[in-house]
């Protein structure tokens, strides 16, 4: 997929107030410590996260997006009327029924002619969100879409800690200790044609890959299915994910350079999904990037599911990481197994 029209206008992005470090995770884990005979530091050491932050208990994916909504509609500069397409692309949602992204457009104060609705895929939601909005710029439909996501991994972390204490065993620590990664956040990525854009960060195009034979190897939800009750569960393959993940990518990646006819020293920056170290190393490693060109938030905020790929870019873009001219790829990748990669014009 190319496109020639469309522009990523803004970022806006909330972090929740409550800092979480992993040796906070591993003190309420001390029985199990002792029970497996863990040294302290395993956590950080796994993963090379040493913090992630959770929101207020009871805080609502909607408050939060509608904040990284207003942060990216004002850096703009545009009226919210203006904004035809809200896509809401957390995995983290208030509601079965409505979609989030309805409380979201209220929030805003977009317009009734407005396209509002939820996308979930996992980790790549924002991504997905951000080419149907793409699309629609593209065909001539909207001038301006936004795409907005806010997760929450409190919930999640706490039910995981009880259910490893409860078990005491290594098995249940190897099945879950990936959730414990797990950080909060809210973003927001506004879209816009040339007409309401400075004309920088023009989005290019990308490609896309599946690898579904492999959509056990990542789960999360209630225990007992799709209802809207029953207890939190998430079972991760740590070493699957990594292994058939990074298969993936590499196959993804040759797919993206050839779309975009990338020279043998593009991308110039990369920021990839923010799983932890090894995935990091190991995924650079098979794509040919080093870590100087690759930005990383993983240490101080976890994993934060969708919002992470596009906090990581508003970050790097704030600190200057991203230059004038730079091709840079949004290397994406979700359970299910899914891989979108998407390059961008700086």
């Amino acid at each position: 997929m190319k496109y020639s029209k469309v522009h990523i206008t803004s970022f806006g992005y909330e972090l929740p107030p409550n800092v979480v470090s992993s040796e906070d995770l591993e003190k309420r884990l001390a029985p199990l410590y002792d029970t497996l005979h863990f040294q302290k530091g395993q956590l950080e050491s796994l993963t090379g996260i040493r913090e992630r932050r959770f929101w207020d208990p009871g805080f609502r994916m909607a408050q939060g997006a509608i904040l990284a909504g207003e942060k990216s509609i004002a850096a703009a500069g545009i009226d919210p009327r203006a904004i035809r397409m809200l896509v809401y692309g957390g995995v983290c949602r208030d509601n079965l029924e409505p979609a989030t992204a309805c409380a979201v457009s209220n929030g805003l104060g977009l317009g009734p002619d407005t396209l509002v609705y939820d996308v979930s895929n996992a980790c790549l939601g924002i991504l997905n969100g951000m080419v149907q909005v793409a699309n629609a710029i593209e065909l001539g439909q909207i001038s301006a879409g936004l795409v907005v996501s806010c997760e929450s991994a409190r919930e999640i972390v706490d039910s995981t800690i009880q259910r490893m204490l409860e078990a005491g065993t290594m098995d249940v620590f190897k099945q879950t200790v990936a959730t414990l990664t797990g950080g909060s956040g809210a973003v927001a990525v506004l879209l816009t044609d040339a007409s309401l854009s400075d004309q920088n960060h023009r989005l290019l195009g990308g490609d896309y890959r599946c690898a579904t034979e492999h959509h056990t190897l990542c789960t999360w939800g209630p225990d007992s299915g799709i209802s809207a009750v029953g207890k939190q569960v998430m079972n991760t393959d740590s070493v699957g994910v990594l292994k058939h993940g990074v298969a993936l990518g590499i196959e993804t990646y040759r797919a993206f350079r050839n779309t975009l006819s990338l020279t043998a020293a593009q991308p110039d920056k990369t920021v990839c999904h923010q799983v932890g170290s090894t995935h990091q190393d190991t995924i650079l490693k098979a794509i040919g990037i080093s870590r100087e060109r690759d930005f990383v938030t993983y240490p101080y905020l976890g994993n934060i599911g969708t919002v992470s790929l596009p906090i990581t870019a508003a970050i790097a873009a704030e600190r200057d990481f991203f230059k004038v001219n730079d091709l840079v790829g949004m290397l994406g990748i979700g359970s299910g197994l899914n891989c979108l990669m998407l390059g961008i014009a700086w």
